[in-house]
């Protein structure tokens, strides 16, 4: 694949309105139109530009010129194709994102009568395997990493306020950075996400804990890290900017490497560790659901699959191989002395 400055650069210098790239300005216009998020313009931008590319390095430069073999032309070059860097195959799920905007395009061409059928729209896509987050933290681990900032350091107190306010909430990435000042209600104990994923808003609750070292970010810290004009944004970095997605995984991640662990992660790692403790806890997954944001109740599912600790005790209670603890002391002498018994005699 081309480097993405080569990629977009090639994509938006054709002049025609009616060839592959023309179309899809229009195409990306029409989304942010009708209020798609623009991260999802973005993504769509990227990831409809490989292909615009491919095509137009094939000769093929207009949507007529698009066929159903074409598009599953490029479905098996996203299967075969390996990276440079390290000569890898691209994911399913990476062949999945790439594929998604290309069927998108091509309805909105066909609905708006750009071109006579949908040559994608009978595309399968490759499935989507159902994978379990691979590291969840346990109480004590979400703890020790909570208490590494340091204290004396007003950057200190803002990162235990991120830390306790991820781990509390178990918000997204880009929720907690789009967070406003006035989002945290002290008295009801909440704190309002606005236009997370989805472009959708919904309350929070918000344990006390991370509320106290919010506000005591809130009113000691701040102030003396803002930088006129001041945007609102609830947590600054060190310029007194918001933070960008890259420097908030980072700073996260920097903390959970610190604490030694064996674990890896960074934001969404406090997402799937509050979910599943609570699950554990006995919460009622609709309710995870509805703090997590998520549309389906399928989605929220995945932490029935990571809450091992219920099922842990049903199979110590239920198991046929389990010794009852009277005998169990008793019962391993014996399999001990029967076991040196038979090594002597092979001796």
């Amino acid at each position: 694949m081309p480097k993405r400055g080569q990629r977009r650069k090639k994509a938006t210098g054709a002049l025609d309105p009616a060839g592959l790239t023309g179309m899809a300005e229009k195409f990306f216009e029409w989304m942010r139109i009708t209020n798609y998020s623009e991260q999802t313009v973005k993504n769509r931008q990227n990831y409809l530009g490989y292909f615009i590319t491919w095509c137009e390095e094939r000769g093929l430069r207009y949507p007529a010129e698009i066929t159903k073999p074409i598009i599953e032309r490029y479905q098996r070059y996203l299967f075969h194709y390996r990276k440079k860097r390290d000569n890898k195959a691209l994911t399913v799920r990476s062949q999945h994102a790439r594929l998604v905007p290309i069927r998108a395009y091509f309805k909105w061409l066909a609905k708006n009568n750009h071109i006579l059928y949908n040559p994608a729209g009978e595309i399968t896509l490759p499935r989507l395997e159902a994978r379990l987050p691979q590291f969840v933290l346990t109480a004590s681990e979400a703890e020790k990493i909570l208490s590494l900032p340091d204290l004396t350091d007003p950057l200190g107190i803002r990162d235990r306020a991120i830390l306790e306010t991820l781990y509390s909430t178990g918000m997204r990435r880009m929720e907690l950075i789009n967070l406003s000042m006035y989002s945290l209600d002290v008295e009801r104990g909440t704190i309002m996400v606005r236009q997370g994923k989805g472009r959708k808003d919904r309350m929070v609750p918000i344990g006390e804990r991370a509320v106290r070292w919010t506000e005591r970010y809130l009113y000691d810290v701040r102030p003396d890290l803002i930088v006129e004009p001041d945007e609102g944004f609830l947590f600054l970095t060190s310029h007194g900017e918001y933070f960008t997605p890259n420097r908030l995984t980072q700073l996260v991640r920097n903390y959970v490497n610190e604490a030694d662990i064996g674990k890896k992660g960074a934001c969404h790692l406090f997402r799937h560790t509050m979910a599943t403790l609570m699950l554990e806890n006995g919460a009622d997954i609709r309710f995870i659901q509805q703090i997590l944001g998520h549309v389906s109740l399928d989605t929220t599912q995945m932490y029935t699959h990571l809450s091992i600790r219920k099922l842990k005790e049903v199979h110590t209670l239920t198991h046929p191989a389990k010794m009852k603890a009277p005998q169990h002391d008793e019962l391993w002498q014996e399999l001990s002395d029967e076991l040196s018994e038979e090594t002597d005699l092979i001796s």
